[in-house]
């Protein structure tokens, strides 16, 4: 049988979602609301969540009013967000390497550092050439990721923790390249290892990426307050780029 990435193996298990259980869901939406202000995106706007787990961003998108599909390879989490969906608001299994057929979107969302799983720079490539394809003319496209460099400098080698009676053993390294996580999880009597792998992409990899494949970067910002990018203190980068 052929093995999982990482990514279709872990996201779509329910301790993927016990260990993130915590994310702070206000403080998401408020993010999302400052970024519609910020980009101005008239109310007509067909919106596409990229990598939207079980659609926390994709619920917010649709209650300010826009008309949103969210897609995630993960089936666990589709059809726990298909559970919020309506006439405005859809969900569906997609590999973000590959171009949906027949969409088009007046601005794609990729957030909460859903970027970089893969181990070739040919598969980011695939990604932002299939987002330009889904984009209409002048689309807009919004990338949340970590902001690496603090990352690495800040990086916590190992912790445990326990929540819901799950013990999670967490180990952390970076090879100069990945910045990769190693969860090992005691349930009871069962016990299961997984792993996550993420390319440490700076701003710089994502202006050549971006750039070379059809996008131009309006602004950056450096937290979900939209404060300024400052590559060593920020906490998060987060990317606005229009097709052109």
């Amino acid at each position: 049988m052929e093995q999982k990435e990482w990514f279709a193996e872990w996201f779509d298990t329910c301790y993927y979602h016990t260990l993130y259980k915590n994310r702070d869901e206000k403080e998401a939406a408020n993010f999302i609301s400052r970024l519609i202000v910020n980009l101005k995106l008239p109310k007509n706007a067909y919106l596409l969540d990229l990598a939207c787990g079980k659609g926390r961003h994709s619920i917010t998108l649709n209650q300010l009013g826009y008309t949103v599909k969210g897609v995630d390879l993960s089936p666990n989490s589709i059809a726990e967000a298909n559970k919020s969906a309506n006439e405005r608001l859809s969900f569906s299994v997609q590999d973000m390497r590959q171009a949906m057929s027949n969409e088009k979107f007046d601005a794609i969302f990729n957030l909460f550092t859903s970027f970089g799983y893969f181990d070739s720079i040919e598969d980011n490539i695939r990604v932002v050439q299939a987002i330009n394809k889904m984009l209409n003319e002048n689309g807009i496209l919004v990338i949340d990721f970590m902001n690496a460099t603090k990352v690495i400098k800040s990086l916590v080698l190992s912790e445990c923790k326990v929540i819901d009676g799950i013990d999670f053993q967490i180990e952390r390294k970076y090879d100069g390249q990945h910045i990769s996580k190693f969860i090992h999880i005691r349930d009871g009597e069962e016990f299961f290892d997984y792993s996550e792998r993420v390319q440490a992409l700076r701003l710089i990899d994502f202006e050549n990426l971006l750039i070379e494949n059809g996008f131009e970067i309006l602004r950056t910002f450096g937290d979900f307050n939209l404060n300024p990018f400052e590559e060593n203190s920020s906490d998060r980068l987060i990317i606005i780029a229009k097709k052109i």
